[in-house]
């Protein structure tokens, strides 16, 4: 699997670039590494070579996956179901997808029941597309302002997904956007709530999301396909 050392050597030092542009450095940057549909010899070989943290946007695949591996960092980046939440609420070290109140909830009275804090980011959804997932920028205050009710549960920051666009460019105002967003809302004193983290930016546009001030970058693609197109 040397493709697999060649991929990583080469976006690292893509996001050293742009991390650079930011006044940042490559140490201030989370990769996690999207490991959906890759076989469990290839994410070992990816541990082997450094990686720690990896996202499954599916609860089942997840599931299998903290079983066969459990000493990584599991992250759960796609969409929620409230009656999933049992299954994976111990299991993952950040949820990347709490887009509404209800599943605010559920983890809240989950997390209460295992006692313990469960830290996640507020999904954001920038692009106004109708299709995304994500809660509306006007209702970000409102949210964080309710976060004080649940005690189980902590705001790290803000997710966002770009629309999808061969042109990496034209998703730069959408991440200087949510960018600013956190800026706003870093200012205020919110109970539960620390705003230190942007997960924003993938496989086809993460050097500009760097640019526009991500810190945690979801990477496919570009880490684990043998002859990747980005």
């Amino acid at each position: 699997m040397t493709y697999l050392a060649d991929n990583l050597n080469d976006i690292k030092k893509r996001i050293e670039i742009s991390a650079s542009k930011s006044g940042r450095e490559f140490s201030d940057i989370n990769i996690i590494a999207v490991s959906k549909t890759v076989d469990i010899p290839v994410i070992e070989e990816a541990i082997r070579l450094g990686l720690t943290d990896f996202g499954e946007s599916r609860v089942q695949e997840l599931s299998n996956k903290i079983k066969t591996i459990p000493h990584a960092n599991w992250h759960m980046i796609g969409r929620l179901q409230t009656n999933k939440v049992k299954d994976i609420i111990d299991q993952v070290v950040l949820i990347h997808s709490l887009d509404r109140w209800n599943l605010a909830e559920t983890i809240n009275r989950r997390a209460e029941f295992n006692d313990i804090i469960v830290p996640t980011l507020l999904q954001i959804n920038v692009s106004g597309e109708k299709q995304k997932a994500g809660i509306e920028p006007d209702d970000i205050k409102s949210f964080l302002d309710s976060m004080g009710d649940l005690s189980s549960i902590r705001v790290l920051g803000f997710m966002t997904m770009a629309p999808e666009d061969e042109n990496p460019e034209n998703a730069r105002p959408f991440f200087k956007e949510l960018n600013l967003l956190k800026e706003k809302y870093s200012k205020m004193n919110f109970t539960n709530v620390d705003l230190k983290y942007l997960s924003m930016g993938m496989s086809q546009d993460y050097e500009v999301a760097i640019e526009e001030g991500s810190n945690m970058v979801r990477i496919g693609s570009s880490i684990f396909k043998e002859n990747k197109e980005v």
